[in-house]
């Protein structure tokens, strides 16, 4: 089937039902996955998917419908769906599909498509996992059971067009491997969790390297005790950094700031960090996970430095939010084919230092190095950060035993203030959040 000209005929089909404006967002994907247990397959799953969705504008209501089912009954049916809810929808000015100005010509995104994913033999999940599995056993006797150790494949392809000139389309291809070992020590028992996810199958980590990292970092933690409650040092391990950078994107989301339900909402143009803090959200990087030349409404994507040089830069905007708040969209409408689109980010990252997690480790007498934040984060309203934590002790620029049932707790200003060094191993671990080692000059430790 050709999916452009399917997405082309729906917009046709409701501007020839009255619709002022129409959009077509379809995707089409298959996953796989495997699981694996003590030597044995856990689970194994197939599951194709595709849908498309239907915005329509109609005398200034929107109106919105979706289907799975692509005979050209059941598109004729959803697109009739979608102007019919529009018409009982209340009118607003503000709605709208992006057009003029906001369109235009797609950035260059790389190759985004890993003919090499989109081809694994189904038995390489099964056995790669199971040398995942295999590795992390080897490397430490006091591995005694797993959470769980899988791998992974997705191949997406996602077609959109619409009544303001928007035609494009992309596919893409993910693999990640993953482990969560439980590791005792007659005592008591710590998990460790390691995993990595790229579009490129010769970008990911090895399942020694994985299966040995995870263990390695279940095994650490063993003897964990709690510390005194204190203030000081605190570093953040790059996945607890880019916890921590998620939180700022959240609190630069645009519909917050026009809420005024964002801490930031005043703050645009402003000094919040020093100027080795540079926080981007890149749709166009390079093999990014979350790379693609157009964002959920067409809208071509681009590099939005949100903390440039420790300034507070750029909020992130969709077009309707950007309509209401007498902005610019950035092209960060994210969506599936059956939703709306709604403010998200691409690629986001801190952009890393020059010095190594063990020069700014070196430099601390005594401090925190945590390795897991439980709970919420940081609230975007009021900036106060204040999680329960888990890591190692720093005692003369050194890691030493294992803290945990300790909270950490500051307030996302103070903590931009205070970021004080930045690692050079920038990392997306996990997907499309990326971020290196993160120092603080001072935060507290809440413990005894």
């Amino acid at each position: 089937m050709d999916y452009q000209q399917l997405a082309k005929r729906i917009v046709q089909r409701a501007k020839r039902k009255g619709a002022r404006q129409a959009e077509a967002f379809l995707e089409v994907g298959r996953q796989s996955s495997v699981r694996v247990h003590e030597g044995q397959i856990e689970d194994l799953t197939q599951s194709t998917s595709k849908g498309v969705g239907v915005r329509v504008v109609l005398k200034d209501r929107l109106g919105f419908a979706y289907t799975s089912d692509f005979e050209p009954s059941a598109v004729d049916h959803i697109v009739d769906q979608a102007l019919k809810l529009a018409e009982f929808s209340a009118p607003s000015k503000l709605n709208g599909l992006p057009s003029g100005k906001d369109l235009g010509r797609f950035g260059d995104t790389g190759l985004l498509f890993d003919t090499k994913v989109a081809e694994l033999p189904g038995d390489w999940k099964i056995k790669t996992a199971l040398e995942v599995e295999k590795a992390a056993r080897a490397e430490d006797s006091r591995i005694i059971a797993f959470n769980g150790v899988g791998a992974g494949d997705y191949v997406s392809e996602v077609y959109m067009a619409s009544s303001e000139g928007v035609t494009g389309a992309y596919s893409g291809t993910y693999v990640y491997l993953y482990a969560a070992p439980v590791a005792s020590d007659g005592k008591g028992l710590q998990t460790g969790h390691w995993m990595d996810y790229r579009r490129f199958l010769d970008d990911l980590d090895g399942p020694e390297t994985i299966g040995r990292e995870a263990t390695r970092r279940a095994v650490r933690m063993l003897g964990a005790r709690r510390v005194k409650t204190q203030q000081v040092p605190v570093l953040f391990d790059p996945q607890v950094a880019a916890s921590f950078v998620s939180d700022v994107a959240g609190a630069a989301d645009g519909n917050a700031v026009y809420q005024k339900a964002s801490l930031l909402a005043p703050l645009l143009g402003k000094r919040l960090a020093g100027a080795h803090v540079t926080l981007v959200d890149d749709g166009l990087m390079p093999r990014g996970v979350a790379t693609a030349p157009f964002d959920g409404e067409g809208v071509p994507t681009r590099r939005t430095p949100i903390i440039e040089q420790g300034v507070l830069k750029s909020f992130l905007y969709d077009a309707f939010t950007a309509r209401k708040a007498k902005a610019r969209t950035t092209g960060n409408a994210a969506r599936g084919y059956n939703g709306l689109p709604a403010i998200g980010t691409s690629n986001l990252y801190l952009e890393p230092g020059t010095q190594t997690p063990e020069a700014l480790l070196r430099d601390v007498d005594s401090g925190f190095y945590v390795t897991a934040l439980l709970g919420h984060g940081t609230d975007p309203v009021t900036g106060e950060l204040s999680a329960g934590a888990n890591g190692l002790w720093i005692d003369k620029g050194e890691l030493t035993h294992a803290v945990q049932e300790v909270t950490v707790a500051g307030n996302l200003l103070q903590m931009l203030k205070d970021l004080d060094g930045i690692g050079s191993d920038l990392q997306f671990r996990s997907g499309a959040v990326g971020a290196p080692t993160v120092r603080f000059r001072q935060l507290t430790v809440s413990g005894e």
